[in-house]
């Protein structure tokens, strides 16, 4: 195994545990200026997700949420959290590393439904295809 392998198969460890057991905002790096929250208080999804560089939603055909692909880590590596399937992966050249997590101590599931469920009902309504002219 690579030095990059290693350190790639590390971060994706340390996502997974960094769901398990919740970061504090003081790991964060997160003032808590809330008035409600401490330093050693777990950070919420809401606050975790606002440093999230993408999300992608995933639906059955019926477009109920299944879970979300959250983009944590761009260009050197790739890291995405999948909550449907409950892990974490890495991608970094051609190295490419998995960590499942059993616990989502931060709720981010359920922040990511609640974000879907409000973005569709305040979405505008569709257009519809018929006008369209194809050259």
């Amino acid at each position: 195994m690579n030095d990059e392998q290693k350190r790639l198969n590390e971060m994706v460890q340390e996502i997974a545990n960094n769901l398990v057991n919740g970061i504090t905002y003081k790991e964060a790096g997160i003032d808590p200026c809330d008035g409600w929250n401490d330093d050693e208080d777990i950070i919420s999804a809401w606050a975790y997700l606002e440093d999230a560089l993408d999300i992608q939603y995933v639906l059955d055909s019926s477009g109920h949420f299944l879970g979300g692909r959250v983009l944590v880590s761009f260009g050197g590596p790739n890291i995405w959290i999948d909550t449907q399937h409950d892990i974490v992966e890495g991608f970094w050249w051609g190295d490419y590393a998995k960590a499942d997590f059993d616990n989502d101590a931060m709720a981010i599931h359920e922040a990511l439904s609640e974000m879907f469920y409000s973005n569709i009902s305040s979405a505008p309504p569709r257009q519809k295809y018929a006008n369209i002219k194809l050259a």
